[in-house]
């Protein structure tokens, strides 16, 4: 089952210093923190903040080029967990003719963002994320996932990058 997410917040983890993207159900009772990389983090930090840049990103590149071959992004799918590694799916439609792109979530979700379109996660995902050890073994990864959980709206400007 597809669950439709939202982004929560744009942070840097206190422990590993890595930039993560934390989805949200719109109901606020599932949450699947991602980490992603730095330059990736600062594509949908842009776009989160409407900030304009001089000259095209990747993200908008890519936008163009769809939009400039009478296409759309239906949606983009989280869709897989393997090895502590997220895989994604952006779905198009160009000319009318249905297309699914492998990708990584924060490539899909930059995208998403900039072409309105949903963000979407297979529920398995979610679930198996649970249980992943995303930490390196020197982290506390219980002190984490704590602090993962006990996120509120307030503290998400504490972590900016």
């Amino acid at each position: 089952m597809l669950i439709e997410m939202t982004i929560k917040g744009l942070m840097v983890d206190p422990i590993t210093n890595m930039p993560i993207v934390v989805l949200k159900d719109k109901d606020g009772e599932r949450v699947l923190p991602i980490w992603v990389g730095v330059f990736e983090a600062n594509a949908i930090a842009l776009q989160i903040e409407n900030v304009a840049t001089p000259r095209p990103m990747t993200h908008d590149l890519l936008r163009n080029v769809i939009v400039d071959m009478d296409g759309a992004v239906d949606r983009v799918v989280v869709s897989d967990l393997q090895e502590s590694t997220f895989f994604a799916t952006i779905h198009l439609t160009v000319k009318g003719e249905h297309l699914a792109v492998d990708a990584r979530p924060s490539d899909a979700i930059a995208l998403a963002l900039r072409m309105g379109a949903p963000i979407l996660v297979e529920e398995t995902v979610i679930e198996n994320a649970k249980t992943v050890d995303f930490a390196s073994e020197s982290v506390d990864s219980e002190r984490l996932q704590q602090w993962l959980e006990s996120l509120d709206p307030e503290e998400m400007g504490k972590y900016k990058m």
